[in-house]
């Protein structure tokens, strides 16, 4: 399948699947889109943060359901099975490494770092499921599984290094 076109900067923001599933643009960054897409999450989870852990984990259980459809729909929409622009998954996978993280950026940039090794690295079973699973559901949840194995690492770094380091 030949590699597809990003879709305009305007279409990107009049269609709002394409707009949520670009992370409001931060997909057609010209290099890295999924980093960028990632920084997009971050402000996202400073907001959620503060909820308690029931809110933010249904929230976020709503949040990966609505991604399937859209990333599903956008990358129907363009043609292709996993569009490097679609970065909503990639902020779902943020937000999953950052279940019960503690206050302060030190744990922010370390869950930002974590994931994107484990979103580009992708062991084994996400490998395994990036390749095979396909549809919304298989954009998606490369990405959620990333943000698992990224949260494993970062609460044993809590544990290890003291939540209150920063």
């Amino acid at each position: 399948m030949a590699k597809a076109q990003n879709p305009s900067i305007k279409e990107c923001m009049t269609n709002p699947i394409h707009a949520l599933a670009f992370g409001l643009g931060s997909g057609l960054a010209p290099f890295a889109p999924g980093t960028f897409g990632t920084l997009v999450a971050i402000p996202l989870y400073l907001v959620l943060q503060p909820l308690s852990l029931s809110v933010y984990m249904a929230l976020l259980l709503l949040l990966i359901l609505v991604s399937i459809y859209i990333c599903g729909e956008s990358a129907k929409q363009l043609k292709t099975h996993d569009h490097s622009g679609i970065v909503l998954d990639e902020i779902c996978g943020y937000l999953v490494t950052m279940i019960l993280v503690p206050n302060g950026w030190l744990w922010i940039v370390l869950g930002f770092l974590l994931f994107r090794l484990f979103d580009i690295w992708k062991p084994w079973p996400i490998n395994w499921l990036d390749r095979r699973v396909q549809g919304g559901l298989g954009i998606v949840i490369d990405d959620v599984l990333a943000g698992v194995f990224a949260a494993i690492c970062l609460q044993l770094a809590i544990l290890l290094m003291g939540p209150r380091l920063l």
